[in-house]
């Protein structure tokens, strides 16, 4: 049944019918009997979802709304806003999830009968899982407004397909994506590395839970018999919905405890008395209200009053204070609370006590927010009589050398990173100390660190080796260099025979061909996560970006989310970067096919019939062609792809020509190669006399 209240923007329009956002803003100026919004703005129109249904089936257009597609407008678009919504239909895949036969005997009556039995149904539930009410941070919220019973039904219809838990996470989800400014989330592989560091526990706490991703890790990754998980957030909706999701993912006969709370954790502890196996948390950044007036002479302060500029080191202590003797936490900080001096006498208190264990510096883009890279702190509760640790663990996975120095594209993929961290983790965790890997990971002795600054940045630490390597690495690629210089020679071309006066073809352009359906033309707005065929669907494709475009690389991205389908590119295809002024145009070969299309990136897929893709790429680099396609009515050029022409030739001539830029696209490869080889070679002659592993004889 569906809700005449729900509301749909021209997004969820386009999701609904499967097009881009322009073909409805086509529809709306083309067709007069176009359902007129309800709600909204002027330039957000929100349009109601009944009539909208019934316009796309008419014109034939919409067979049938997928159900969880239903199952979100109707969330999306709730009276009381999807937040409230989201928690309504939390409470009730809960039912489903913990009693469904209680579910089924309600389901069955009608939906004026279920509306009026359904408010004590979902808070016995509720009681039955989080407490007494006046105990739990989970009340279903008393808006004037009844729940919405067809976004219940459809919830739990869609539960019996998915499960309680995925259709939650669906929706959930989908509610994040649409409102990424709203929230600061923890990725799921930061959040799964920071579960592994903090091993197996029975009692967990995070004191800023968010949207629950870091309990929600622990919990998939070692769910103990009788675990207790407890979070705590500024934000009530976040510890509501934090509560349903840990609690969905958890048996109601596991003997699970859930407890969240709402409320400033500094200020106003809601589990004063927890002593947790694990803390971990993703706490906010260079907050300077955060209670240092109030809390002067709070009991937490072990190892030092944090000063007014450094609420994160009181995230630290009130982490460790929460933790029994020997118990592990885990927090995401940001990298100037490794050096900043106003912080050294606290920093140097958690060394010489042995509190703090160590410190992994993340690449940026890893964990929001994306423009820096993170340091995770690995801490420990220090046992009565138990000696302080000699030795803290420095990790270094940012792969461009010193932490901030690099733009990010170098780094390694994530699984890489996650697995380097916990090598060197596990053996130090182990026996307190490891063999040095050069640039990666070392164990430092704490005396080493105790001096006047305290600087605990791993890449102070953590050197990179020589670019090159030692004097056989450089030997090698000197002849490499040497090898590919030769081959740059052979294959720089002839000079064509001069023409007397230039050819007058006729001309088309893109638009006009991707009209006629001699080629395919896509253009990657977001990259959703796609698995290898290859793989049986476990390994993620990689993405190939306006940077590997422009460089000549392999495919170095990863997807950033989103609902759409990824483009997967294909050998022949013809790709063109939104920066670079058209002056570098990329032919797909048999190597990057298969790659997911980056976000900008405009895809040309030629029918082969009809177009050459060396032909067409060739004629698309031409400086005058990029010209008259450019717009430069801004400060920056931009490139109108459908405006770029090329001849009307025969495929015979096409190919020809197809050649010719075919054999100019190899030498700019080897000249790439070359210049790449050289400033390796350069670099690591630099090095290594400076560092002592080359002579200068």
């Amino acid at each position: 049944m569906q809700d005449n209240a729900t509301e749909v923007t021209a997004a969820g329009i386009a999701r609904l019918a499967g097009v881009g956002r322009a073909a409805v803003s086509n529809w709306r100026r083309r067709h007069p009997d176009f359902p007129k919004p309800v709600g909204g703005t002027e330039t957000s129109p929100s349009f109601a979802l009944t009539d909208v249904e019934n316009w796309l089936r008419e014109q034939g257009k919409l067979a049938e709304v997928p159900l969880r597609e239903r199952v979100w407008q109707q969330l999306a678009g709730h009276p009381a806003g999807p937040g409230v919504a989201l928690l309504h239909a939390g409470c009730a895949l809960l039912l489903v999830h913990d009693r469904p036969t209680d579910w089924l005997e309600l389901a069955a009556v009608s939906d004026e009968h279920l509306a009026q039995r359904l408010p004590a149904a979902l808070d016995d539930v509720l009681t039955r899982r989080f407490g007494p009410r006046d105990e739990r941070a989970v009340h279903l919220p008393d808006t004037g407004l009844p729940p919405s019973v067809p976004l219940l039904r459809g919830a739990a219809e869609l539960a019996a397909e998915l499960g309680a838990r995925q259709t939650y996470e669906f929706l959930l989800g989908r509610h994040l994506d649409a409102n990424p400014r709203q929230y600061t989330l923890t990725p799921a592989g930061p959040a799964q590395l920071m579960a592994a560091l903090a091993g197996p526990a029975r009692t967990v706490l995070d004191p800023a839970c968010g949207t629950g991703a870091l309990l929600r890790a622990v919990r998939d990754l070692s769910p103990e018999p009788d675990q207790r998980l407890y979070g705590q957030d500024s934000a009530p909706d976040l510890a509501a919905l934090t509560a349903l999701r840990l609690a969905l993912g958890t048996p109601a006969a596991d003997g699970a405890t859930v407890r969240t709370a709402a409320g400033d954790t500094l200020r106003a502890d809601a589990f004063p008395d927890v002593r947790a196996d694990a803390v971990l948390a993703h706490p906010p950044f260079n907050e300077r209200n955060w209670g240092h007036d109030e809390l002067a002479y709070d009991a937490r302060w072990e190892y030092g009053f944090p000063a007014r500029t450094e609420s994160e080191l009181a995230w630290i202590q009130h982490a460790l204070a929460r933790l029994r003797d020997g118990g592990t936490a885990v927090l995401l900080m940001p990298p100037a609370a490794a050096s900043r001096r106003s912080g050294r006498r606290i920093r140097a208190d958690l060394l010489r006590r042995g509190a703090l264990r160590a410190v992994i510096a993340l690449p940026a883009g890893s964990v929001p927010p994306n423009n820096i890279p993170l340091h995770l702190w690995v801490l420990r509760r220090p046992g009565a009589g138990t000696p302080p640790a000699p030795e803290l663990l420095l990790v270094e996975t940012t792969g461009g050398g010193p932490a901030g120095s690099g733009d990010g594209r170098d780094r390694l993929p994530w699984e890489q990173v996650q697995q380097a961290v916990l090598d060197a983790w596990r053996p130090f965790d182990r026996d307190g100390t490891i063999e040095e890997l050069p640039g990666v990971a070392r164990s430092v002795p704490v005396i080493e660190l105790l001096d006047d600054e305290v600087d605990l940045a791993p890449a102070r630490r953590l050197p990179p080796p020589a670019a090159g390597g030692g004097a056989e690495e450089l030997a090698a690629v000197r002849t490499r260099l040497g090898d590919t210089l030769r081959l740059t020679v052979d294959r720089a071309p002839d000079t064509p025979p001069a023409v007397r006066s230039p050819a007058r073809w006729p001309q088309t352009t893109v638009g006009e061909l991707a009209r006629a359906g001699a080629l395919l033309l896509r253009t990657a707005t977001a990259v959703a996560a796609a698995s290898g065929p290859a793989t049986g669907g476990s390994a993620r494709v990689p993405v190939l970006t306006d940077h590997d475009v422009l460089a000549g690389t392999a495919p170095s991205g990863s997807p950033q989310g989103g609902d759409e389908e990824p483009v997967l590119v294909e050998a022949g295809d013809v790709i063109v970067p939104p920066a670079g002024g058209g002056a570098v145009v990329r032919v797909v070969d048999e190597a990057t096919a298969g790659a997911a299309l980056g976000r900008g990136l405009t895809l040309l897929r030629p029918d082969r019939a009809a177009l050459d893709p060396w032909f067409l790429a060739g004629f698309l680099r031409g400086t005058a062609n990029n010209r008259q396609a450019s717009s430069f009515a801004s400060t920056a050029t931009r490139l109108d792809v459908r405006r770029l022409q090329l001849p009307r030739l025969p495929l015979a001539d096409q190919r020809r020509y197809g050649e010719r830029f075919r054999a100019l696209a190899g030498f700019e490869d080897a000249l790439r190669q070359a210049a790449r080889l050289g400033e390796q070679l350069v670099r690591g002659l630099h090095d290594g006399l400076t560092d002592g592993t080359l002579g200068p004889e």
